[in-house]
């Protein structure tokens, strides 16, 4: 699993200087991302096979059988699997190492969201030299688009989040309602379903920055444009519009739960039929089957309804990479690159998947047994079918921002006021966008 966490104070406070480091520079240059000389696949061969010690940070659950078999087929390597915290948690102690100077991992598990942050920060190695360019054909689209930031591959993909509908069958059956299939149906559904049921709710949604920013993904929405320092954020553009016209009807008929998603009342409202449909990525059916039992066989998966009849577009929502750090703890990147080529792209992604993880790599995405794998829990029905599909019909183009780690922070104080108040989701990305241009011309960067 890897979603899209909201940001801390504290971790916001420790990341902040990552957009002073990547445009105001420093005495020391030497920590500056870029591959300086090119690593060969003999390189990386016989750092595995010399071995050495590796320090890994992730929290992602499947990683550690992975460490066990890379370990067996590279016995002279050590690896230090190391949980510092889940998604921000990891952000801050990472950035307090990287401004210490010390105790810095070789390897990081990075969510895509971040990652343009940590590589203008100068905290990360350029791939290149490593040919990391060559396996673009290994990965889909979305992830590979991910790693990169102002075109250079700053990790290889881990997993991805290719978006699906996932919606409450024993519902939609109840009270006759078909299952959408464009985002204006979708309306119609929630307008039906409150109707017939007042305590039901198509969704819900209390404001995240996350969802928001997937979902204008998928209508082709591009409000950032990122050329190095010279970033343009602009929440008027047509792909946004569509998001925000529906999402607003949904608020102000109030359609929509009032209910934050990873709470407990999220999870009981699958089960007790009050919430209907949730859309997001394909990591989410391990998180139905262990905080949803009660609700196994009711659910199913569609397709992400269209902004456009007809069209095919989804987006992604979460999914991380594994980074290589400057100034690692062990100072030996050839080997960091082999252990993350293995891990992702290599034995330990079909280790990972048998873990129940979703694939980023075109190998698992098209494999039959990958495909045709039965989900007891949405009635035997084949997932991977539909969100494989999903990972390949990703719109093409989308770019973070590279201070999207602080922009995320402070979504609730602007556009999430539209959730709670008389404020217009328009009138708060407006809010968003403009504190979001102050914040990057305050750290060096030119914003319009």
């Amino acid at each position: 699993m890897s979603k899209l966490l909201k940001v801390g104070a504290a971790a916001t406070a420790a990341l902040l200087s990552l957009g002073l480091a990547a445009c105001g520079g420093g005495d020391d240059d030497s920590s500056s991302s870029g591959s300086s000389s090119t690593v060969s696949d003999a390189d990386v061969t016989a750092a595995l096979e010399k071995g050495g010690n590796l320090t890994v940070w992730a929290w992602e659950p499947t990683l550690k059988n992975v460490v066990t078999e890379f370990q067996k087929k590279y016995p002279n390597v050590k690896v230090d699997l190391v949980n510092a915290g889940t998604g921000n948690d990891q952000y801050t102690a990472l950035q307090n190492a990287v401004a210490a100077g010390k105790g810095i991992p070789d390897v990081a598990q990075i969510e895509y969201y971040a990652l343009p942050q940590f590589a203008l920060g100068k905290s990360l190695t350029d791939l290149t030299g490593f040919g990391a360019e060559n396996l673009k054909a290994d990965f889909a689209p979305g992830p590979w688009n991910s790693v990169h930031s102002s075109n250079v591959a700053y990790g290889l993909p881990m997993d991805s989040g290719p978006m699906a509908l996932y919606y409450n069958k024993n519902v939609f059956d109840k009270y006759g309602i078909k299952v959408p299939t464009t985002w204006d149906e979708y309306l119609d559904a929630a307008r039906k379903l409150h109707k017939a049921d007042p305590k039901a709710y198509i969704t819900n949604d209390t404001g995240d920055a996350g969802f928001t920013t997937s979902m204008i993904w998928q209508a082709g929405g591009k409000p950032y444009t990122v050329d190095g320092t010279n970033v343009t954020i602009n929440f008027s553009d047509e792909g946004s519009k569509k998001f925000e016209q529906v999402w607003q009807t949904l608020i102000t008929e109030k359609l929509i739960a009032p209910i934050s998603s990873w709470s407990d009342q999220w999870f009981q409202g699958m089960q007790n039929d009050t919430i209907a449909t949730i859309a997001t990525g394909a990591w989410m059916p391990a998180n139905f089957v262990s905080s949803a039992p009660a609700a196994s066989g009711k659910w199913r998966v569609a397709d992400m309804p269209q902004w456009t009849a007809g069209a095919n577009a989804s987006a992604e929502n979460g999914g991380s990479a594994l980074s290589l750090m400057n100034k690692g703890l062990n100072n030996n990147q050839a080997l960091a690159y082999g252990f993350t080529k293995f891990a992702n792209d290599g034995d330990g992604v079909q280790i990972r998947v048998d873990g129940g993880a979703f694939p980023a790599t075109t190998k698992q995405l098209s494999d039959s047994k990958f495909l045709n794998s039965e989900f007891k829990y949405f009635g035997g029905q084949k997932a991977n079918e539909i969100f494989a599909k999903s990972s390949q019909n990703v719109v093409t183009g989308w770019t973070y921002l590279p201070f999207q780690v602080y922009s995320n922070s402070i979504f609730n104080d602007t556009a999430g006021k539209a959730y709670v108040s008389s404020t217009t989701l328009a009138d708060g990305l407006k809010a968003w966008q403009d504190q979001s241009a102050k914040y990057g011309n305050e750290q060096g960067f030119t914003v319009k």
